[in-house]
């Protein structure tokens, strides 16, 4: 399950930006959580638990992520008696930033509309019931 970057109180809008190549999403918001979280962790097992997801997954998106951009956004050396790791290459931490940027110019082009959403919107935040988590995901 997708959770908010940051939990504050009331409601709050935030972008899921999303590159697809074809019908294949190359980048998006789950991608961006596991490349912060290797580069938190230095570990691709340790951001796929993280994560809740299996190593082969998280593996997996690293593959589709590192094949589709001129350069590979994560390394990693070959675990064994001294442990492996990787880390988010100079190529991952510009996308990271660029990412980032996006998100923040989408939160000022929608500023407007947002503003007026949240005039329709309840005054106090009902809390969640599950159901209500698991549709709203996306």
């Amino acid at each position: 399950m997708q959770t908010p970057v940051d939990v504050v109180p009331g409601f709050n809008l935030q972008p899921r930006l999303r590159v697809f190549a074809g019908s294949e999403m190359v980048l998006g918001w789950g991608k961006i959580m596991l490349l912060k979280l290797i580069r938190e962790t230095g570990s691709i097992a340790e951001a796929a638990r993280t994560m809740d997801m299996s190593y082969n997954h998280a593996w997996n998106l690293i593959r589709i992520m590192n094949n589709n951009f001129k350069d590979p956004l994560v390394a990693a050396s070959r675990g064994g008696k001294g442990k492996g790791g990787a880390q988010v290459t100079e190529a991952g931490e510009k996308v990271l930033r660029l990412y980032e940027e996006m998100a923040e110019e989408c939160l000022k082009a929608t500023r407007s509309q947002w503003r007026k959403m949240q005039s329709l919107l309840q005054t106090s935040t009902p809390q969640p019931t599950s159901q209500t988590q698991n549709s709203a995901e996306e």
